[in-house]
Order: C-alpha cells, then structure tokens, then sequence
C-alpha cells in the first residue's frame, strides 16, 4: 500500500515579458532615478506604470486596417481627378535643371 502525502502547492505561471531600450539624456535619467528612489521603486517601475496608464486610457488597440483605409479614402476624397496619363515622364522625372 502507498501513501502519498498531498500539501497544497500553489503554481505561479509568470508570462514572459518583453524588455525595451530607450535613449536618455544624462539629466533626464539621473532626475528619473531621483523621482524613482524617492517613490521606493526602480526607474523600470515608473516606465512601466507610466506605459500601464497609457494603454488603459487609449481604450481598445488601434485597427491599423481601418486606419489605413481611412486615410486612402480621404486621399482619393481629396484628388478625384488623379489619373495615371497626368504623371511625368521618365526624362521629365529625371530633368535636374527643372529643379533649379
């Protein structure tokens, strides 16, 4: 006969998180670490609290799709009489004395 003890065991799962580089000044880093000491956290802390109340206040993810055919839409709203025949040609294209 086998016993088999059984104690509760608590699972953590941690997602994997993705790490960022940013590019500071010197100023603004060391008045971050100040700001960050000061509220007993890590300057990777503020960043990342900051980002949290960032994406809360945007609301739902941006639809790229829907944004970029809104912006096309708008563009041939604004140019209707686009044509293909109105281009330059390729010598015109290429004329650098036209620049001047």
């Amino acid at each position: 006969m086998l016993l088999v003890s059984c104690e509760a065991v608590k699972l953590w799962y941690i997602k994997p998180m993705k790490n960022i580089t940013i590019a500071l000044d010197d100023d603004t880093y060391r008045r971050a670490r100040v700001v960050a000491a000061q509220r007993d956290a890590s300057v990777s802390a503020l960043v990342k609290r900051f980002l949290l109340s960032l994406a809360a206040e945007s609301g739902a993810p941006w639809n790229l799709k829907e944004e970029q055919e809104s912006l096309l839409d708008s563009i041939w709203a604004r140019h209707t009489g686009f044509s293909a025949s109105e281009n330059l040609t390729r010598d015109e294209l290429h004329d650098r004395h036209a620049l001047r």
